[in-house]
């Protein structure tokens, strides 16, 4: 049987895929939706409401500061501790939660998969976009820390949106590669949390790549640049605390990783978005 002339035929995709932008752009709205429901639902019935966006990093700073500041007297290239390590628990915390619930965003929407058809692309991104609200307000409170320090931030503020498209396209790559995969094995979800906890520590929080620098030499350096928070919150260290030079060649590493992480998740989300809802 053929279809008429006036029907439209809505096919799967096959084949590797790149990101239909003018598709995601005609969702829009849907983005919109999405984003603001999840930003709702995060602080709805609470009491302190967007004040935990400050508090995890915040309560996270003074561990730290007591931990690795005071007892393990790690270094931390010349400022005060506590605004060392907020400064990187800024991005990283952004970096975690938007990871952590892109990787189960498949799998926590799965009723709508089968309802309606839409670029599934959506709900991976759509936490990239949504905890931005929180990093804007733990970032808020950083202006405080450096007037109580009396530190001045540096020029090179200006390069912060550079270090948060990377920071966002390290989220959205590694969100879409995880929850491709977690739509199909569920352990998935388990793997994240040990992953994200284990990533924290191998980036640059609670200490300095300087002296990463100093064990494993410049080439030492690069190949742990390829690890893009690790440019993205020394970057951040340099821009506002001046503690550091910029670290340009991090960056450019990890922007390049960044890059290719982004590109090959949303191929592979793409490749394998036929059969989500057979698995959902």
């Amino acid at each position: 049987m053929t279809a008429r002339k006036d029907m439209l035929v809505i096919e799967p995709p096959k084949g590797w895929q790149p990101i239909n932008f003018k598709e995601l752009r005609e969702y829009r709205d849907l983005f919109y939706y999405l984003v603001r429901r999840d930003v709702q639902v995060l602080y709805k019935q609470t009491v302190l409401g967007f004040a935990w966006a400050i508090l995890r990093p915040f309560l996270s700073m003074i561990l730290f500061t007591f931990v690795f500041g005071n007892v393990a007297q790690v270094s931390s290239d010349g400022v005060p501790y506590p605004v060392f390590s907020y400064v990187a628990l800024v991005p990283w915390t952004y970096f975690s939660t938007a990871l952590t619930t892109s990787s189960m965003s498949l799998v926590t929407n799965s009723n709508m998969l089968t309802k309606v058809y839409f670029p599934r692309l959506v709900f991976p991104l759509t936490p990239v976009l949504a905890k931005l609200v929180d990093f804007v307000i733990a970032f808020a409170f950083i202006p405080l820390l450096l007037l109580w320090f009396r530190i001045m931030p540096t020029r090179d503020v200006v390069f912060i949106p550079l270090l948060i498209i990377i920071l966002m396209m390290t989220a959205a790559g590694a969100g879409m590669w995880l929850a491709a995969l977690g739509i199909q094995y569920r352990d998935i979800k388990y793997a994240t949390q040990f992953m994200t906890q284990l990533l924290m520590y191998a980036a640059p929080v609670v200490w300095s790549v300087t002296a990463l620098t100093a064990r494993l030499g410049e080439t030492g350096r690069l190949i742990y640049g390829l690890y893009p928070l690790a440019g993205v919150i020394e970057g951040f260290r340099s821009a506002l605390l001046g503690s550091v030079p910029m670290p340009w060649d991090l960056i450019a590493v990890g922007g390049a990783s960044a890059f290719v992480l982004f590109v090959s998740g949303a191929f592979y989300f793409r490749r394998m978005e036929v059969a989500f809802a057979d698995v959902a």
